[in-house]
């Protein structure tokens, strides 16, 4: 079943100063833009890709190591140097890389720009309690707010403002897209979760020990008791770290996870007043053994708290994806968020455009 609330929030434009004049031009035929270090972040490598769908690989004193970040700029970026655009920032899933995210829909606008910052195998899109694990400093929220859009804004032919901006994510990514508008509506005025983790409170503890597995390896210890189920030398939550790490303890005794609640999206709703919402999900093909399933839940309870505070929102369940076209079976899988992507894009282009 395909089931649809339709209800943009308006909103209004925050000021926010004018984006430095960015490079009308890539730098040489065929070649991506240059773009130049600052906020805290340095170039590294060469950049690759062409003039319109290219990703850069930065490091940064805010999370150990390389990382990518992906753009895609409208076909057309070139062919007005006075131009401005919007921006989506997308957010992939655990635990995949910038450079994986193919969806052919996020090709398709020339209306707006869309990035897509390296979120870690297990970031989880937070700045983490503990920043003296094996895996060095993690503050990816740092990294995102305080320098992606700073160093975007400066490079690229932006709108640098509110109504310019809006982000959304797959899985974890549906979770950080959340997390970063409720705890910074003055920065997006659209927010949306594909598939996403976003009700981490004991009413989805199933969803909260999914979190704590890929921070302790959870995958880890599963291939060194069960030989052949998959291979540790490819095991992207290595090393394990300490289930506290991110928000603190994640058990719900004498108020021990309070942080995990305060970060907990589907609690917080009525910080989204005045950004646009949309979720987007499936039900799994009704299988507990797929992930879809216990988010398909975890949708409905954030949907039951906007109904409870009365807020527009845009909620699609496409359940067993029959409705959704042929590439979605209702899991948890890039075929279905190509469908979402393909729904949110023009409704995307369609907000920042009135």
């Amino acid at each position: 079943m395909l089931a649809a609330v339709v209800g943009f929030v308006g909103t209004a434009t925050t000021a926010a100063p004018a984006a430095p004049a960015a490079p009308a031009r890539a730098a040489g035929p065929g070649a991506p833009p240059r773009m130049t270090d600052g906020f805290g972040l340095t170039q590294v490598d060469s950049t690759v890709g062409g003039p319109t769908d290219f990703y850069l690989t930065v490091t940064t004193p805010e999370v150990t190591g390389k990382h990518h970040i992906k753009i895609i700029l409208p076909s057309g970026y070139y062919d007005d140097p006075a131009r401005r655009y919007p921006v989506l920032y997308f957010l992939h899933g655990s635990p995949d890389d910038p450079i994986q995210q193919n969806y052919p829909a996020l090709t398709t606008s020339n209306a707006m720009i869309t990035v897509i910052p390296d979120g870690g195998a297990r970031g989880w899109y937070a700045n983490w309690l503990n920043q003296n694990t094996r895996l060095g400093a993690q503050n990816w929220e740092n990294f995102h707010l305080n320098q992606v859009i700073p160093f975007i804004d400066a490079n690229l032919r932006t709108i640098p403002t509110k109504k310019g901006r809006a982000v959304a994510g797959v899985s974890m990514g549906g979770f950080g897209a959340l997390h970063y508008a409720q705890d910074h509506p003055e920065l997006f005025s659209q927010t949306a979760s594909l598939s996403g983790d976003i009700d981490l409170s004991v009413d989805s503890m199933d969803l909260r020990l999914a979190v704590v597995a890929s921070l302790i390896d959870g995958q880890g210890a599963i291939c060194g008791s069960a030989s052949g189920f998959c291979d540790p030398d490819n095991d992207p939550y290595k090393p394990g770290v300490d289930s506290d790490a991110l928000f603190g303890s994640p058990y719900p005794v004498f108020n021990a996870d309070w942080r995990w609640n305060e970060a907990d999206p589907s609690q917080h709703m009525d910080k989204l007043a005045g950004v646009g919402v949309s979720i987007y999900v499936g039900n799994g093909h009704g299988s507990p053994t797929d992930l879809e399933f216990w988010l398909e839940g975890a949708s409905k309870h954030v949907k039951d708290h906007m109904d409870a505070l009365g807020m527009p929102y845009y909620y699609v369940d496409y359940g067993d994806g029959s409705a959704w076209g042929s590439q979605c079976n209702g899991g948890h899988n890039g075929g279905c968020w190509e469908q979402d992507l393909r729904d949110l894009i023009p409704r995307l282009e369609r907000a920042f455009a009135s």
